[in-house]
């Protein structure tokens, strides 16, 4: 398929929409899989070398499910040239190795739905980031008053106590944050590389890269996974398929389309991750601080992104 009939696909609403959604739904399913997941392969919340060598696992089957799957589709090996090999890197090293550093010790250590509304603040940083990258993405006081908006669910979460937890916790609350906010550099820096390379090949690895370099850190602090069992690989699987999938889609929709247009949809990640964590840990979802953090985070979000369109043009 040609650039222009790509451009011309991913830039219409449903498939926007169809793709964004799957994306979002797979991501949030990592919140509880994750908890889950450390369980199964009995990793103890302080096993942190344990938590980088099943997350360095991870993706780094997934870069090379993500590969192996552009490759055939294509009738070529995806390999990428001179002109993205350091974007590809930065890319990795940033959306997947740092991110997931930090999201995978937070995640342990904070409660599903509060990590998972709180990883939405990634849209926020994300605006902010667009606003010096893109002329039609500047700032503006609708966005502002949907900033504020959003972090108000922030701080709901982070400042209230009962199923969310005695406030706030750095290594949990605060290394969530922390992932979010590289996770929303990595829109940018995906956008740029994407522009002069295939998107699969990009995405595929980009994780790979990253992967290997949490297994390695994690293989260099004496970590490993305890208990290997049936279900636990067959969950490994799933998210290996759930990383190669959200970020290959992601990926493509940023290629050819802003980075807040695509970032609005990132609300219904801590949705679907709160409704999910509700549902698989058995963890409490209807209370007032839920909904209230969970509709500020979205109305946040939508006045954000509800704009009057314009063409879309870098800065550069």
């Amino acid at each position: 398929m040609s650039t222009m009939s790509n451009r011309s696909i991913f830039t219409k609403e449903p498939v926007i929409i169809l793709v964004a959604v799957i994306c979002t739904l797979l991501w949030g399913s990592a919140f509880p899989c994750l908890k889950i997941g450390y369980e199964l392969f009995a990793l103890a919340t302080n096993d942190i070398p344990g938590k980088l060598v099943f997350a360095g696992v991870r993706f780094t089957f997934a870069g090379l499910v993500t590969i192996a799957a552009g490759s055939l589709v294509s009738r070529r090996l995806l390999l990428p040239d001179r002109k993205n090999i350091r974007g590809i890197i930065l890319l990795g090293f940033v959306q997947t190795f740092l991110e997931y550093l930090f999201f995978c010790i937070g995640v342990a250590n904070t409660t599903g739905v509060k990590s998972s509304i709180l990883n939405s603040v990634s849209s926020f940083f994300a605006v902010i980031l667009a606003h010096f990258c893109y002329k039609n993405d500047r700032i503006t006081p609708k966005k502002v008053a949907g900033c504020i908006l959003g972090f108000i669910g922030v701080v709901l979460i982070t400042l209230s106590g009962g199923s969310f937890g005695a406030g706030f916790n750095f290594t949990g609350d605060g290394f969530v944050i922390i992932a979010a906010i590289s996770f929303s550099v990595g829109f940018v820096i995906s956008k740029n590389v994407s522009a002069n390379g295939d998107s699969v090949m990009i995405s595929g690895w980009q994780l790979m890269i990253g992967g290997v370099g949490l297994l390695a850190v994690g293989l260099a602090f004496g970590g490993s996974l305890n208990v290997v069992t049936a279900e636990g690989i067959g969950l490994l699987v799933y998210l290996v398929i759930l990383s190669a999938l959200a970020f290959g889609g992601w990926t493509i929709l940023l290629k050819y389309n802003p980075v807040a247009k695509i970032s609005i949809y990132n609300f219904l990640t801590p949705v679907f991750g709160a409704l999910l964590s509700a549902v698989f840990l058995h963890e409490i979802f209807f209370t007032f601080q839920n909904l209230a953090a969970l509709f500020c985070v979205c109305a946040g979000i939508y006045v954000v992104n509800h704009q009057k369109a314009v063409p879309f043009t870098d800065r550069s």
